[in-house]
C-alpha cells in the first residue's frame, strides 16, 4: 500500500491526540527509532503542530540483537536501552506520541516515565489504514470501565469452547487492565488501536486445556492457524505443547520450537488473559495487509474474542522476553459463572 500522506490521516491523529487532553502549548514528545515506519511520527508531528502544541522528536537508534529468535509484537520496546536523558526527557513532557516499533507498554523505562505524569499513546506500529479503521471514540471508555469493574469484582474466570478450551483461571490477586485507546489521566498509557479488557493472575492460579483452533491467531507469528494446537496448562505453565490425532501438527511444532528457543522456563507461563471488546476491530483483517504493513493490536481488541498470552507476568513474579499473544474465537467466557462472552459473542 501506498506510504504517501493523506491530509484524512493528521485529522485523525488530531482527533486521537485532543482524546488524549493535548491542547495548544502543552510541550509532547514524539518518541521513534531508526526502524520506525516514518508516516507515523511523521503524523504524530503534524499533528501536535496542528493542535498548537511545543512539540520535539526524539530518534533512537536500533538496539543490537540481543535475543535467540525474531521478536515481534511483544508491547516491549528495548528502544530506549536505559538512557536515563531520553527517559527524563519524556517524563517531563504532557504527552509522548510513541511510536517504536514495538511499544513502551512493558518497557522497563515506562515506570518512570509516568511518574512524571506523562501520558503516553503507544500507536501501533502498522499502516494508517488500520489506525483510520480503529479510530477512538470518546464512546469506547465506557464499556471498557464495565468490563474492568466486572472483571475486579469476580473470583474466577471460565473459558470453554467446542474446540476444546477448558481453563479455570483465579482471579484472586489479579491485576486488572483495561485499554480503550486514549487516556487523559496524566501518569497513564493507552495504545491505538484499544478496546479490550485483561487480567495478569497471581503465581498458580491458570489450569486446564487450551485449544486453539483452525482460524485462531498466532500474533507473534502473524499467522491464521491452519492446524489445531493443544496447550495444556498446570499452575501456569502450557506442560504440553501438541497438534490434535490426525490434523497436522506444523503449527504446534512451531510454537514449541519458539519456546524452547528461549531456553526459559517462564517462557511457557501465562502472561495475561482476557477478552476483546472492540466492535470495529476485525478477525480477518490480517487478510488484507502484508506483513510488514500490520501488528496485529486490532486481533487483540476484536469483539468476542479471548485473549491468553503467555511470557512475562509481574503479578507473578515472572520475567521473560518469550511472548505470545493468542486471540481466539468461538469460546465462552465465564466470570463466577455469568457468561461476558457466548461462543464468540460479546454480550
Amino acid at each position: 500500500m501506498s506510504l504517501r500522506l493523506e491530509g484524512k490521516w493528521i485529522e485523525m491523529f488530531v482527533h486521537a491526540f485532543r482524546l488524549c487532553g493535548v491542547k495548544a502549548g502543552d510541550v509532547c514528545a514524539v518518541l521513534s527509532e531508526t526502524q520506525t515506519r516514518p508516516e507515523l511520527p511523521q503524523l504524530s508531528e503534524l499533528a501536535l503542530q496542528r493542535i498548537g502544541a511545543r512539540a520535539f522528536h526524539l530518534v533512537l537508534p536500533g538496539q543490537p540483537l540481543a535475543a535467540p529468535v525474531p521478536v515481534r509484537s511483544t508491547g516491549a520496546s528495548d528502544a530506549i536501552g536505559g538512557v536515563q536523558p531520553v527517559v527524563q526527557a519524556l517524563a517531563g513532557c504532557v504527552f509522548v506520541a510513541d511510536c517504536t516499533v514495538e511499544g513502551l507498554q512493558h518497557a522497563p523505562e515506562l515506570p518512570q516515565i509516568l511518574a512524571g505524569g506523562a501520558r503516553v499513546l503507544a500507536i501501533s506500529h502498522e499502516h494508517p489504514e488500520i489506525l483510520e479503521r480503529c479510530l477512538p471514540r470518546a464512546e469506547d471508555e465506557l464499556p471498557v470501565r464495565d468490563a474492568m469493574r466486572r472483571l475486579k469484582a469476580a473470583r474466577l474466570m471460565q473459558v470453554r469452547s467446542a474446540a476444546g478450551t477448558d481453563l479455570r483461571i483465579n482471579l484472586t490477586g489479579a491485576r486488572i487492565g483495561g485499554v480503550w485507546g486514549f487516556s487523559a489521566k496524566p501518569g497513564t498509557l493507552s495504545h491505538w488501536p484499544g478496546g479490550l479488557v485483561l487480567a495478569f493472575p497471581a503465581a498458580g492460579a491458570v489450569n486446564g486445556t487450551l485449544v486453539m483452533d483452525r482460524g485462531d491467531v498466532n500474533l507473534t507469528f502473524k499467522r491464521y492457524l491452519q492446524d489445531p494446537v493443544r496447550l495444556q496448562i498446570e499452575n501456569d505453565h502450557a506442560v504440553r505443547v501438541e497438534a490434535l490425532p490426525g490434523q497436522g501438527g506444523v503449527d504446534a511444532e512451531r510454537m514449541r520450537g519458539y519456546l524452547q528457543a528461549w531456553g526459559d522456563a517462564e517462557a511457557y507461563a501465562v502472561s495475561h488473559v482476557g477478552w476483546g471488546l472492540n466492535r470495529r476491530a476485525r478477525w480477518d483483517a490480517m487478510t488484507f495487509y502484508d506483513k510488514a504493513d500490520f501488528n496485529g493490536t486490532e486481533l487483540r481488541a476484536f469483539a468476542g474474542n479471548f485473549l491468553y498470552s503467555t511470557g512475562a507476568n509481574e503479578v507473578a513474579g515472572r520475567h521473560t522476553l518469550g511472548h505470545f499473544d493468542l486471540p481466539l474465537r468461538g469460546c465462552t467466557v465465564l466470570l463466577d459463572g455469568l457468561a461476558v462472552v457466548d461462543q464468540g459473542v460479546l454480550l
